[in-house]
Protein backbone atom coordinates (compact mmCIF):
# COMPACT_ATOMS: atom_id res chain seq x y z
CA UNK A 1 0.00 0.00 0.00
CA UNK A 2 1.29 3.45 -0.91
CA UNK A 3 2.21 5.73 1.99
CA UNK A 4 -0.31 8.35 0.86
CA UNK A 5 -3.14 5.79 0.82
CA UNK A 6 -2.18 4.51 4.26
CA UNK A 7 -2.11 8.07 5.59
CA UNK A 8 -5.65 8.64 4.31
CA UNK A 9 -6.85 5.45 6.02
CA UNK A 10 -5.33 6.69 9.27
CA UNK A 11 -7.07 10.04 8.81
CA UNK A 12 -10.42 8.27 8.42
CA UNK A 13 -9.80 6.17 11.51
CA UNK A 14 -8.88 9.25 13.55
CA UNK A 15 -12.01 11.17 12.51
CA UNK A 16 -15.16 10.69 14.64
CA UNK A 17 -18.29 9.52 12.84
CA UNK A 18 -20.97 8.09 15.14
CA UNK A 19 -24.24 7.50 13.28
CA UNK A 20 -26.10 10.78 12.84
CA UNK A 21 -22.92 12.84 13.41
CA UNK A 22 -20.94 12.13 10.24
CA UNK A 23 -20.38 15.69 9.00
CA UNK A 24 -16.70 15.85 10.03
CA UNK A 25 -15.68 12.66 8.24
CA UNK A 26 -17.78 13.59 5.21
CA UNK A 27 -15.77 16.79 4.85
CA UNK A 28 -12.60 14.68 4.93
CA UNK A 29 -14.08 12.52 2.15
CA UNK A 30 -15.04 15.52 0.01
CA UNK A 31 -11.58 17.02 0.30
CA UNK A 32 -9.96 13.70 -0.62
CA UNK A 33 -12.01 12.86 -3.72
CA UNK A 34 -11.93 16.37 -5.18
CA UNK A 35 -8.64 15.65 -6.98
CA UNK A 36 -9.84 12.60 -8.94
CA UNK A 37 -13.66 12.57 -9.10
CA UNK A 38 -15.48 14.35 -11.93
CA UNK A 39 -18.43 15.22 -9.70
CA UNK A 40 -18.83 15.37 -5.92
CA UNK A 41 -22.19 16.02 -4.28
CA UNK A 42 -23.70 15.72 -0.83
CA UNK A 43 -27.40 14.90 -0.51
CA UNK A 44 -29.76 16.14 2.19
CA UNK A 45 -29.27 12.96 4.19
CA UNK A 46 -25.52 13.58 4.33
CA UNK A 47 -24.29 10.92 1.89
CA UNK A 48 -21.23 12.05 -0.07
CA UNK A 49 -21.44 10.87 -3.70
CA UNK A 50 -18.36 10.97 -5.91
CA UNK A 51 -18.59 10.07 -9.59
CA UNK A 52 -16.23 9.33 -12.45
CA UNK A 53 -17.53 9.45 -16.02
CA UNK A 54 -20.97 10.88 -15.26
CA UNK A 55 -23.78 10.69 -17.79
CA UNK A 56 -23.07 7.19 -19.11
CA UNK A 57 -26.10 4.93 -19.64
CA UNK A 58 -24.88 2.25 -17.21
CA UNK A 59 -24.44 3.26 -13.56
CA UNK A 60 -22.39 1.31 -11.00
CA UNK A 61 -22.51 2.28 -7.33
CA UNK A 62 -19.90 1.29 -4.75
CA UNK A 63 -21.00 1.94 -1.17
CA UNK A 64 -18.99 2.04 2.05
CA UNK A 65 -20.60 3.39 5.19
CA UNK A 66 -18.73 6.09 7.06
CA UNK A 67 -20.57 5.83 10.37
CA UNK A 68 -19.38 3.94 13.42
CA UNK A 69 -21.13 2.74 16.54
CA UNK A 70 -21.09 5.14 19.44
CA UNK A 71 -23.13 6.52 22.32
CA UNK A 72 -25.28 9.56 23.03
CA UNK A 73 -25.20 11.49 26.30
CA UNK A 74 -28.68 11.20 27.83
CA UNK A 75 -28.21 12.25 31.47
CA UNK A 76 -25.82 14.19 33.72
CA UNK A 77 -26.15 13.36 37.41
CA UNK A 78 -25.59 15.65 40.38
CA UNK A 79 -21.98 14.49 40.79
CA UNK A 80 -21.13 15.33 37.18
CA UNK A 81 -21.10 11.76 35.83
CA UNK A 82 -22.58 11.15 32.39
CA UNK A 83 -24.92 8.37 31.34
CA UNK A 84 -25.42 7.49 27.70
CA UNK A 85 -27.56 5.39 25.39
CA UNK A 86 -26.08 3.32 22.55
CA UNK A 87 -25.87 4.29 18.89
CA UNK A 88 -25.67 0.93 17.15
CA UNK A 89 -25.00 -2.51 18.57
CA UNK A 90 -22.71 -2.60 21.61
CA UNK A 91 -21.56 -5.48 23.76
CA UNK A 92 -21.39 -3.65 27.13
CA UNK A 93 -18.54 -5.94 28.21
CA UNK A 94 -16.38 -4.26 25.56
CA UNK A 95 -16.87 -0.85 27.19
CA UNK A 96 -15.78 -1.48 30.78
CA UNK A 97 -12.53 0.35 31.45
CA UNK A 98 -12.25 2.06 28.06
CA UNK A 99 -10.99 5.55 27.27
CA UNK A 100 -13.75 7.48 25.50
CA UNK A 101 -14.25 10.89 23.87
CA UNK A 102 -17.33 13.11 24.09
CA UNK A 103 -17.58 15.11 20.88
CA UNK A 104 -19.01 18.50 21.85
CA UNK A 105 -19.54 21.56 19.68
CA UNK A 106 -16.55 23.15 21.39
CA UNK A 107 -14.31 20.17 20.74
CA UNK A 108 -13.42 16.73 22.12
CA UNK A 109 -13.72 16.05 25.85
CA UNK A 110 -11.76 13.03 27.17
CA UNK A 111 -13.66 10.56 29.32
CA UNK A 112 -13.42 7.10 30.80
CA UNK A 113 -16.23 4.58 31.15
CA UNK A 114 -16.31 2.08 33.99
CA UNK A 115 -18.18 0.59 36.91
CA UNK A 116 -17.16 0.00 40.52
CA UNK A 117 -13.97 -2.04 41.00
CA UNK A 118 -14.04 -5.82 41.35
CA UNK A 119 -12.97 -5.44 45.00
CA UNK A 120 -16.33 -3.81 45.78
CA UNK A 121 -18.55 -6.22 43.83
CA UNK A 122 -20.45 -8.73 45.91
CA UNK A 123 -20.68 -12.39 44.87
CA UNK A 124 -23.95 -11.90 43.00
CA UNK A 125 -22.67 -8.85 41.14
CA UNK A 126 -19.52 -10.67 40.05
CA UNK A 127 -21.65 -13.35 38.35
CA UNK A 128 -23.85 -10.87 36.48
CA UNK A 129 -23.24 -9.63 32.97
CA UNK A 130 -22.77 -5.88 33.09
CA UNK A 131 -25.60 -3.79 31.64
CA UNK A 132 -25.00 -0.62 29.65
CA UNK A 133 -27.26 1.42 31.92
CA UNK A 134 -25.01 0.52 34.85
CA UNK A 135 -21.96 2.15 33.25
CA UNK A 136 -21.09 5.82 33.51
CA UNK A 137 -18.74 8.27 31.81
CA UNK A 138 -16.34 10.25 33.96
CA UNK A 139 -14.94 13.47 32.47
CA UNK A 140 -13.40 14.61 35.77
CA UNK A 141 -16.11 17.17 36.51
CA UNK A 142 -16.60 18.20 40.14
CA UNK A 143 -20.39 18.34 39.87
CA UNK A 144 -23.33 18.65 37.48
CA UNK A 145 -22.83 22.37 36.93
CA UNK A 146 -19.22 21.92 35.81
CA UNK A 147 -20.11 19.01 33.53
CA UNK A 148 -22.89 21.04 31.91
CA UNK A 149 -20.40 23.80 31.10
CA UNK A 150 -18.70 21.51 28.56
CA UNK A 151 -21.19 18.73 27.72
CA UNK A 152 -24.75 18.87 26.42
CA UNK A 153 -27.45 16.23 26.39
CA UNK A 154 -27.30 14.64 22.93
CA UNK A 155 -23.52 14.97 22.46
CA UNK A 156 -22.11 11.87 20.75
CA UNK A 157 -19.46 9.64 22.31
CA UNK A 158 -16.97 7.23 20.75
CA UNK A 159 -14.14 5.05 21.87
CA UNK A 160 -10.81 6.87 21.93
CA UNK A 161 -9.78 6.80 18.27
CA UNK A 162 -6.42 5.74 16.89
CA UNK A 163 -4.49 3.42 14.57
CA UNK A 164 -2.16 0.68 15.82
CA UNK A 165 0.02 -1.37 13.45
CA UNK A 166 0.61 -5.04 14.21
CA UNK A 167 2.89 -7.68 12.71
CA UNK A 168 2.38 -9.07 9.18
CA UNK A 169 0.66 -5.90 7.86
CA UNK A 170 -2.24 -6.19 10.30
CA UNK A 171 -3.65 -3.18 12.10
CA UNK A 172 -6.28 -2.46 14.72
CA UNK A 173 -8.45 0.52 15.56
CA UNK A 174 -11.97 1.40 16.60
CA UNK A 175 -14.06 2.03 13.49
CA UNK A 176 -12.45 -0.43 11.08
CA UNK A 177 -16.16 -1.15 10.64
CA UNK A 178 -16.59 0.41 8.19
CA UNK A 179 -13.92 3.01 7.49
CA UNK A 180 -11.99 0.23 5.75
CA UNK A 181 -14.94 -0.28 3.39
CA UNK A 182 -15.19 3.46 2.85
CA UNK A 183 -11.46 3.59 2.05
CA UNK A 184 -11.89 0.71 -0.44
CA UNK A 185 -14.70 2.32 -2.47
CA UNK A 186 -12.90 5.66 -2.65
CA UNK A 187 -9.63 3.99 -3.59
CA UNK A 188 -11.40 1.85 -6.23
CA UNK A 189 -12.83 5.01 -7.76
CA UNK A 190 -9.35 6.56 -7.82
CA UNK A 191 -7.78 3.44 -9.35
CA UNK A 192 -10.42 2.89 -12.04
CA UNK A 193 -8.78 3.87 -15.34
CA UNK A 194 -11.03 6.42 -17.05
CA UNK A 195 -9.86 5.29 -20.49
CA UNK A 196 -11.28 1.81 -19.81
CA UNK A 197 -14.40 2.94 -17.97
CA UNK A 198 -17.56 2.47 -20.04
CA UNK A 199 -19.98 3.31 -17.23
CA UNK A 200 -20.70 6.01 -14.69
CA UNK A 201 -18.89 4.88 -11.56
CA UNK A 202 -20.13 6.19 -8.21
CA UNK A 203 -18.38 5.82 -4.86
CA UNK A 204 -20.68 6.69 -1.98
CA UNK A 205 -19.80 7.40 1.62
CA UNK A 206 -23.11 6.32 3.13
CA UNK A 207 -24.44 7.47 6.50
CA UNK A 208 -26.37 5.75 9.28
CA UNK A 209 -25.77 2.13 8.29
CA UNK A 210 -25.38 1.13 11.92
CA UNK A 211 -28.92 2.24 12.78
CA UNK A 212 -30.79 0.72 9.83
CA UNK A 213 -28.98 0.96 6.45
CA UNK A 214 -30.52 4.39 6.03
CA UNK A 215 -27.91 6.18 3.89
CA UNK A 216 -27.63 3.34 1.40
CA UNK A 217 -31.39 3.44 0.88
CA UNK A 218 -31.52 7.16 0.17
CA UNK A 219 -28.35 7.42 -1.91
CA UNK A 220 -29.16 4.42 -4.11
CA UNK A 221 -32.64 5.81 -4.71
CA UNK A 222 -31.05 9.04 -5.91
CA UNK A 223 -28.39 7.43 -8.11
CA UNK A 224 -30.72 4.68 -9.43
CA UNK A 225 -27.80 2.32 -10.20
CA UNK A 226 -27.97 -0.76 -12.37
CA UNK A 227 -25.31 -2.42 -10.20
CA UNK A 228 -24.63 -1.71 -6.54
CA UNK A 229 -21.81 -3.27 -4.53
CA UNK A 230 -21.51 -2.68 -0.81
CA UNK A 231 -18.14 -2.98 0.89
CA UNK A 232 -18.32 -3.75 4.60
CA UNK A 233 -16.47 -5.87 7.12
CA UNK A 234 -17.23 -9.50 7.91
CA UNK A 235 -16.21 -11.77 10.75
CA UNK A 236 -12.76 -13.29 10.41
CA UNK A 237 -12.90 -16.84 11.74
CA UNK A 238 -9.15 -17.43 12.08
CA UNK A 239 -9.15 -16.98 15.85
CA UNK A 240 -10.28 -19.15 18.79
CA UNK A 241 -13.91 -19.99 19.71
CA UNK A 242 -15.56 -19.28 16.32
CA UNK A 243 -17.33 -22.19 14.58
CA UNK A 244 -16.07 -22.27 10.99
CA UNK A 245 -18.71 -24.85 10.09
CA UNK A 246 -21.34 -22.12 10.34
CA UNK A 247 -19.32 -18.93 9.80
CA UNK A 248 -16.99 -20.18 7.04
CA UNK A 249 -13.21 -20.28 6.82
CA UNK A 250 -12.32 -16.57 6.58
CA UNK A 251 -8.78 -15.48 7.36
CA UNK A 252 -6.97 -12.16 7.56
CA UNK A 253 -4.49 -11.62 4.73
CA UNK A 254 -6.06 -14.03 2.23
CA UNK A 255 -8.00 -11.37 0.35
CA UNK A 256 -11.42 -9.70 0.44
CA UNK A 257 -14.52 -11.86 0.73
CA UNK A 258 -17.00 -12.20 -2.14
CA UNK A 259 -20.38 -13.29 -0.82
CA UNK A 260 -22.80 -15.66 -2.54
CA UNK A 261 -26.47 -15.99 -1.62
CA UNK A 262 -29.96 -14.57 -2.25
CA UNK A 263 -28.94 -10.98 -1.47
CA UNK A 264 -26.35 -11.09 -4.25
CA UNK A 265 -26.98 -10.96 -7.99
CA UNK A 266 -25.39 -14.10 -9.52
CA UNK A 267 -24.09 -12.20 -12.56
CA UNK A 268 -22.35 -9.68 -10.32
CA UNK A 269 -20.83 -12.48 -8.25
CA UNK A 270 -19.57 -14.31 -11.34
CA UNK A 271 -17.97 -11.14 -12.67
CA UNK A 272 -16.26 -10.40 -9.35
CA UNK A 273 -14.86 -13.94 -9.25
CA UNK A 274 -13.70 -13.69 -12.87
CA UNK A 275 -11.98 -10.35 -12.22
CA UNK A 276 -10.18 -11.82 -9.24
CA UNK A 277 -9.03 -14.90 -11.12
CA UNK A 278 -8.01 -13.06 -14.29
CA UNK A 279 -6.23 -10.29 -12.40
CA UNK A 280 -4.51 -12.65 -9.96
CA UNK A 281 -6.21 -10.78 -7.11
CA UNK A 282 -6.63 -13.00 -4.03
CA UNK A 283 -10.18 -13.34 -2.70
CA UNK A 284 -12.22 -15.63 -0.47
CA UNK A 285 -15.77 -16.91 -0.89
CA UNK A 286 -18.48 -16.91 1.76
CA UNK A 287 -22.14 -17.91 1.86
CA UNK A 288 -25.05 -15.92 3.26
CA UNK A 289 -28.49 -17.53 3.17
CA UNK A 290 -30.51 -14.46 4.14
CA UNK A 291 -30.74 -10.75 3.52
CA UNK A 292 -27.48 -9.12 4.63
CA UNK A 293 -27.37 -6.85 7.66
CA UNK A 294 -25.44 -4.21 5.70
CA UNK A 295 -25.85 -1.76 2.83
CA UNK A 296 -26.15 -4.47 0.17
CA UNK A 297 -29.58 -5.29 1.62
CA UNK A 298 -30.95 -1.77 1.13
CA UNK A 299 -29.29 -1.37 -2.27
CA UNK A 300 -30.77 -4.59 -3.68
CA UNK A 301 -34.37 -3.59 -2.96
CA UNK A 302 -34.18 0.06 -4.04
CA UNK A 303 -36.76 1.22 -6.61
CA UNK A 304 -37.44 -1.70 -8.98
CA UNK A 305 -34.39 -3.61 -7.76
CA UNK A 306 -30.63 -3.38 -8.24
CA UNK A 307 -28.09 -6.05 -9.22
CA UNK A 308 -26.38 -6.17 -5.84
CA UNK A 309 -23.05 -7.50 -4.64
CA UNK A 310 -21.20 -7.67 -1.36
CA UNK A 311 -17.43 -7.54 -0.95
CA UNK A 312 -16.25 -7.70 2.65
CA UNK A 313 -13.07 -7.14 4.62
CA UNK A 314 -12.23 -9.84 7.18
CA UNK A 315 -12.32 -8.28 10.64
CA UNK A 316 -11.42 -9.77 14.01
CA UNK A 317 -13.16 -8.48 17.16
CA UNK A 318 -15.93 -6.51 15.41
CA UNK A 319 -17.64 -3.71 17.36
CA UNK A 320 -14.78 -3.38 19.81
CA UNK A 321 -11.89 -1.02 20.52
CA UNK A 322 -9.44 -3.33 18.73
CA UNK A 323 -11.06 -4.26 15.42
CA UNK A 324 -8.26 -5.92 13.47
CA UNK A 325 -7.84 -6.15 9.69
CA UNK A 326 -5.15 -6.84 7.09
CA UNK A 327 -3.89 -3.90 5.07
CA UNK A 328 -3.26 -6.31 2.20
CA UNK A 329 -6.95 -7.27 2.16
CA UNK A 330 -8.19 -3.72 1.70
CA UNK A 331 -5.57 -3.06 -0.99
CA UNK A 332 -6.71 -6.15 -2.93
CA UNK A 333 -10.36 -5.19 -2.44
CA UNK A 334 -9.77 -1.81 -4.11
CA UNK A 335 -8.03 -3.53 -7.03
CA UNK A 336 -10.89 -6.03 -7.38
CA UNK A 337 -13.58 -3.37 -7.53
CA UNK A 338 -11.61 -1.19 -9.95
CA UNK A 339 -11.15 -4.25 -12.19
CA UNK A 340 -14.87 -5.03 -11.96
CA UNK A 341 -15.89 -1.50 -12.97
CA UNK A 342 -13.53 -1.33 -15.93
CA UNK A 343 -14.61 -4.79 -17.16
CA UNK A 344 -18.27 -3.85 -17.58
CA UNK A 345 -19.55 -2.94 -21.05
CA UNK A 346 -22.06 -0.15 -21.61
CA UNK A 347 -24.72 -2.63 -22.76
CA UNK A 348 -24.08 -5.19 -20.02
CA UNK A 349 -27.17 -7.07 -18.83
CA UNK A 350 -27.16 -8.21 -15.21
CA UNK A 351 -30.63 -9.77 -15.29
CA UNK A 352 -30.38 -13.08 -13.38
Amino acid sequence: MQAESLAFLQTLLNTPSPSGFESQIQQVVRDHVASFADEVTTDLHGNVIACKNPGRPLRIMLAGHCDQIGMLVSHIDEQGFLYAQPIGGWDPQQLVGQRMVVWTEAGPVPAVIARKPIHLLNDAERKQVVKLQELWLDIGAADKAEAREVVRIGDPVTLDLGFCALRNELANAPGMDDKTGLWVVLEALRRADLSDLDCSLYAVSTVQEEIGLRGARTSSFGIDPHVGIAVDVTHATDCPTIDQRQQGDIALGKGPVVFRGPNMNPQVVRRLIACGEQGDIPFQLAALGRAASNDSNAIQTTRAGVAAGLVAIPNRYMHSAVETISLRDIDHAADLLAAFATSVAADEDFTP
